[in-house]
């Protein structure tokens, strides 16, 4: 993984190199440019996962080929043997075999990638640009005055250049000649009725899994005690079990108490892992707001309540070696998990939610995980999100997904295909997990996280101030003065004409609230979450707060 900066046209190299540390974060371990003979720049920060040695980038294929790429590219060996096998290869890099498929089929071999990614590819004075199927990997781009084009993993080395800036739209390419065209089509993207059984549910995510291993440096895993992160964590650790090698778990909240550290322990001592608890308070998670919103280039409230703790994980996994976890975003979308799906009026509008929140998630969840993660130089791998297994979930029957109160919980399909025993001859995980409700991740963490953002916006926003919300933020304007409180400090950093409305907020639908987007405004969560001890989780941390701590917020 990486940060990749281009200028296609005449600019200075210096001044792109500049704008491309600020993507360092995203690469802390390797830094080169290239200019190439047509005076185009191509800038890679480079985050060395596979090929530590020659992997290096830009790349230089035949002639005037070029080549800058955020992401991982799993079948990149399969792929070169099938259709690459009279190639000279100069690195072990997955990234190659986009220059070498490029160089064989031209514009049209995207739909063999099975893997994330954002590239720019220049030939000669041609630009070929590509972004993954659901937009897992960041790509923006831009002009600017002399009308050079730019492409960027984050806008924010942009925001000085170009006089618009947007965002590469996922499972789409880049010419100059056809100019956006999109290459991800599959049935089930495209609206057809969804028919299939959940048959495939359980080998499709195993391999989703086991492919995702490929790593030259330590890999391992976020555990949060919830359903989703659980089961990867189960089938990456069997899949370490087989060589003998122990995973590594990681798992944040307020206290030792929180909903999620708990039955993360207890998935840890099932499974056998390495597991370590971060334990942070409200104040060290106020301290790193501007930071975490500097990194995720956002204001949407649940983005920002979701990656603070994710964001004090990431330091810890980083200080710890680790430089691959994988994660479980995307599960809750594809099968409906979030608790206001329990509110869907037929199954068909049900499915058409799930197909929404997917063609979506590039602006929330993998939003969260590549910036929460890369912030610290760590990637986060998302194999809920493998194309195979999007096909097979996406082609489900709703009725196989939807959720009734009382006979059957949200993600009952999901849960179902693993209540069984493993290869191994164990079983996945503890009834107590596999069945649990789910918890947003902003709320399992500890529910006065969310208490002690809320009184500290009290404090800090006046009314005064907040009367002018719509005079200030005419777009999205905040609703709360949590939601008043991110946009100032956003608007700070991204002040760019184009910054606030690429901001897409997190708001659930059919929910009787939807004012505040915690899954606990629903009454689904209240009728039917009964743990003892939610409710007492580090309560005294609600009013924590110094007199310091909110001048430095304001």
């Amino acid at each position: 993984m990486c940060g990749i900066l281009a200028v296609i046209g005449n600019a200075d190299l210096q001044e792109a190199t500049e704008l491309s540390k600020q993507l360092s974060h995203r690469g802390p371990d390797e830094r080169d440019s290239v200019v190439t003979k047509h005076g185009h720049i191509l800038c890679h920060e480079r985050l060395a996962i596979v090929d530590l040695n020659t992997g290096k980038q830009p790349l230089v294929g035949r002639e005037d080929n070029y080549l800058i790429h955020n992401g991982e590219i799993y079948n990149h060996k399969e792929l070169a043997r099938q259709y690459c096998h009279d190639h000279k290869f100069k690195t072990n890099s997955d990234s190659e075999i986009i220059l070498h498929l490029y160089q064989e089929k031209g514009e049209r071999f995207l739909d063999l990638l099975d893997g994330v990614f954002a590239f720019v590819l220049v030939d000669g004075d041609k630009v070929f640009a590509g972004r993954d199927p659901i937009g897992v990997k960041p790509l923006f781009y831009g002009h600017d005055e002399l009308g050079n084009l730019w492409f960027a993993s984050e806008t924010k080395a942009l925001i000085t250049k170009c006089i618009e800036i947007n965002e590469f739209p996922p499972g789409h390419y880049y010419t100059q000649e056809a100019g956006f065209v999109r290459y991800f089509k599959p049935a089930w993207f495209c609206g057809e009725k969804a028919v299939e059984g959940p048959e495939l549910i359980h080998d499709t995510l195993v391999a989703a899994c086991k492919k995702r291993l490929m790593s030259d440096v330590p890999l391992g895993v976020l555990l949060s005690g919830g359903l989703d992160s659980s089961l990867v964590s189960s089938i990456v650790a069997k899949e370490f079990k087989k060589s003998g090698k122990t995973l590594k778990s990681f798992s944040v909240g307020l206290s030792k108490g929180s909903s999620d550290l708990e039955k993360a322990r207890k998935v840890a001592e099932f499974l056998g892992t390495e597991h370590h608890e971060i334990i942070f308070t409200a104040e060290q998670g106020i301290q790193i707001l501007r930071d975490l919103i500097w990194k995720t280039e956002t204001y949407d409230v649940t983005t920002i309540r979701a990656s603070t703790p994710m964001l004090l994980m990431s330091k810890y996994i980083k200080q710890c070696g680790v430089k691959v976890v994988m994660s479980g975003e995307g599960a809750d979308e594809m099968f409906g998990g979030y608790l206001y799906f329990s509110n869907a009026p037929s199954e068909e509008e049900f499915h058409g939610e799930c197909l929404r929140r997917v063609k979506r998630l590039h602006t929330s969840d993998v939003l969260r995980a590549d910036r929460s993660t890369m912030g610290e130089g760590v990637e986060a791998r998302v194999p809920f999100l493998d194309k195979e297994f999007l096909k097979v979930v996406m082609s489900l029957d709703p009725k196989y997904k939807t959720i009734i109160k009382g006979e059957r919980m949200e993600k009952d399909v999901l849960r179902q295909a693993f209540n069984r025993k493993g290869s191994d001859g164990q079983a996945y995980l503890p009834d107590e997990v596999l069945w649990r409700q789910k918890e947003q991740f902003s709320d399992g963490v500890g529910y006065s996280w969310v208490d002690s953002l809320k009184e500290l916006a009290d404090r800090i926003i006046s009314e005064e101030e907040f009367s002018k919300r719509n005079e200030l933020f005419p777009h999205n304007t905040p609703f709360t003065k949590e939601a008043f409180m991110y946009r100032v400090i956003h608007s700070e950093f991204y002040g760019h004409k184009d910054s606030a409305a690429l901001i897409k907020k997190w708001i659930p639908r059919w929910q009787d609230y939807d004012i505040d987007p915690s899954g606990r405004a629903n009454t689904y969560h209240t009728e039917t979450y009964h743990e003892e001890g939610h409710d007492e989780d580090q309560a005294d941390e609600v009013n924590c707060f110094s007199d310091n701590d909110v001048a430095m917020m304001g």
